[in-house]
């Protein structure tokens, strides 16, 4: 079962996501979070896409097809969850994660924007220091917004000295472990 929190780690076969996988050397490609909605019977899935900037869609959506529609979904998701969110001594986890995670839906992606990534991405594949005015605002990657909702609960993933965070990053992360494959 999904609980709050979960991570979903993307492999997918679109040519982007193999630039990904290629620049990362790894299988993952994407990552979003998902939060359950009793209210509503559904999970939904947070994540930051190119284009549209931070969205939330319903699990079965996330799973069915690509952010630009491509179905069936071409590749693998695994579900893979944080070891800190279950222990009990975080002050009310999900909520301050939820309101980091909601309060960003939204959040565009401008070209100004977009550069800044890029630009941070190419200082760190250069080895420069990354100038103060690249780094991360409100602006996101998938890793980096998802990385934030966990950020919110002091619980970091280390970025991988490049200049930019990655879905390999949060995949390989100790204290991140697989649940389940999700069928597509």
């Amino acid at each position: 079962m999904v609980k709050d929190g979960d991570i979903l780690l993307c492999s997918a076969t679109d040519p982007m996501s193999r630039i990904i996988q290629w620049a990362t050397r790894s299988p993952w490609s994407h990552v979003a979070i998902a939060f359950r909605m009793e209210e509503l019977d559904r999970v939904l899935v947070l994540e930051a896409v190119e284009r549209i900037g931070v969205r939330c869609i319903p699990l079965s959506t996330f799973v069915s097809r690509t952010s630009g529609g491509v179905t069936p979904y071409p590749g693998q998701i695994l579900l893979a969850r944080h070891a800190a969110l279950d222990v009990e001594a975080l002050a009310n986890p999900i909520a301050r994660m939820s309101g980091f995670a909601f309060d960003r839906l939204g959040a565009p992606f401008s070209p100004a924007e977009i550069m800044r990534i890029g630009l941070r991405i190419l200082m760190g594949r250069l080895g420069r220091n990354m100038p103060r005015t690249l780094t991360p605002k409100n602006e996101y990657i998938c890793s980096e917004y998802v990385a934030g909702c966990f950020q919110s609960l002091d619980l970091n993933f280390p970025w991988d000295g490049m200049g930019f965070l990655a879905p390999a990053n949060i995949a390989a992360h100790d204290d991140v472990q697989p649940v389940a494959q999700v069928a597509t």
